[in-house]
Formats: C-alpha cells, sequence, structure tokens
C-alpha cells in the first residue's frame, strides 16, 4: 500500500512555529506528501524531515507560491515545472502572464508504478483577471503535460486547483456562481481533466455536498463548514481498481487549506 497526502500548507514556515507539521508527521506518516504554496526556500527553514527526501520548487518571488514533495522513498526521477515546448504550445508564457516556471507551481516524481504530480494552480484573482489565462492557457497546458506522462505509465494528480467543480463542492453555490473559483471558465477547465480519463477520487467514496477542503477565515467558517473543495486527487482511469481509499481530513489545522490522501494497493 502507498499513502500519498497533498496539502496546501499556505507558508510551511507558519506551519512549522505553530507545531502543527510535527503534529501531522507524527500522526500520519503518509509515504509521499506534497504541498503547495510554501512560501519559502529551504534555506530559510530548518524543516525537520523524518527521513523523508525532500525536493523544493520555490518561487522566484519571495514569500509567494511554490511547491514541495517530501518521500520516504526516493523517487525514480523529479521534473521540476512544465515542459518549456507545453509552455509554448499553449502560450502560457509572455508579458501579461509572465513565466509559470518562475512560480513553483508544478513538481513530478516519478515512481515505478505511477508518476504523481503536484500542482498550485494560479486563482483568477477577485477580478478575475486571471482568468482568461486559467481557461484559455493554464488548464489546457497542464492537462497536456498530464495525458504526455500518460503515455509512459498512469498518472495521480494531486494539490490545490483553486476551482470547485460542482454545486456540491461549495457549501454555498447560488451566490458564487461567476466568483473566484467557481466561474463557468473554471468549472469547465476542471470538467476537461474528467471526460480525458482522469477520475476525481474521493467522489469514488462519497457523495453530496459537506466535503471541504479550504474555509475562509472570516464569520467562523471552518467552524460552521461552510468551505469549498478546491484540493484534489485526480488518477489515471488505468488505477482506479487499485484506489483503496480517499479522504479529507478538516480536523487538521495550521493551514486555511486541509490535508487530503489518497491510498493505492501499490
Amino acid at each position: 500500500m502507498s499513502t500519498l497526502f497533498s496539502w496546501n500548507v499556505n507558508g510551511i514556515r507558519a506551519l512549522v512555529n505553530k507545531g502543527a507539521w510535527d503534529a501531522f508527521i507524527k500522526t500520519y506518516h503518509p509515504d509521499v506528501l506534497v504541498l503547495q504554496e510554501i512560501k519559502a526556500k529551504p534555506n530559510q527553514i530548518n524543516l525537520p524531515e523524518n527521513g523523508y527526501k525532500s525536493y523544493w520548487y520555490p518561487a522566484d518571488k519571495p514569500g509567494y507560491s511554490g511547491v514541495a514533495l517530501l518521500s520516504k522513498k526516493e523517487p525514480i526521477s523529479i521534473i521540476y515545472g512544465l515542459p518549456e515546448e507545453i509552455i509554448k504550445d499553449h502560450k502560457l508564457k509572455g508579458d501579461i502572464y509572465g513565466d509559470p516556471n518562475k512560480e513553483g507551481r508544478v513538481i513530478t516524481a516519478e515512481f515505478k508504478d505511477f508518476f504523481l504530480v503536484g500542482v498550485y494552480t494560479p486563482n483568477t484573482k477577485d477580478d478575475l483577471s486571471r482568468l482568461s489565462l486559467r481557461f484559455k492557457h493554464w488548464d489546457p497546458a497542464f492537462l497536456a503535460y498530464l495525458k504526455t506522462l500518460e503515455q509512459t505509465k498512469p498518472v495521480v494528480a494531486c494539490g490545490d486547483f483553486n476551482v470547485a467543480h460542482t454545486a456540491d463542492d461549495l457549501a454555498n453555490p447560488k451566490p458564487n456562481e461567476g466568483k473566484k473559483g467557481f466561474t463557468k471558465e473554471e468549472r469547465q477547465g476542471f470538467q476537461a481533466f474528467i471526460d480525458s480519463g482522469f477520475i476525481d477520487t474521493l467522489r469514488m467514496f462519497k457523495k453530496g455536498n459537506g466535503y471541504y477542503t479550504w474555509w475562509s477565515h472570516f464569520a467562523n467558517a471552518r467552524a460552521r463548514n461552510v468551505g469549498w473543495r478546491i484540493d484534489y486527487f485526480l488518477a489515471s482511469s488505468a488505477l482506479q481498481q487499485k484506489v483503496k481509499s480517499a479522504e479529507i481530513y478538516p480536523h487538521v489545522t495550521g493551514s486555511d487549506h486541509c490535508p487530503t490522501s489518497l491510498t493505492l494497493d501499490l
């Protein structure tokens, strides 16, 4: 069995300083842990790694974005960012949006039976100024990358996709229609992953609403479970029979997101 965890930590230094990092590792002992929004470079923190091999892909901009991957077993290979040819093919880099590979958004570990891809998807911003980036460029480029990997072996993609896919994926769908994270375009972008054969693994086990991974800091939202599910584990259909469980952990605090997991019989 392999248990994979993913967590948008909203700042790894704060998580460690709160004691939440040690508590999480000691409780769950993930085989692989993928982090988003680390907001730090490895030389800025003495991270207790507890026997894990770690791979960091921070953003160039200090205190911004960044992903990391920790694994008990050394991966066959690590890929940082998106391939330049995919960025070029999808016009993902330019004067308007900059270079996605300087924002620390994608990290890939190759294991014997699958690729594990961690992603921190750009949000569209409150004014939707990055909606065109998401819908026309980012989502198609990321999907193309996953499908390219899939030509070699099955893929698991996890992380913060910054979208609630369906009305069941947020507590208040009606007032949020058309707003950041719940626009028609963002939802269609996510649906493209499903249409191409990727499985939203949590939905293999849990139906309906109430399963959220992010909560606003306002109005006691987390305690009232007024949240959004924007963190996912997607898996190639070839892995479906190997999926043994998929979970979210809303009681694990330390970030405005909670961890998610996927257990594979591999």
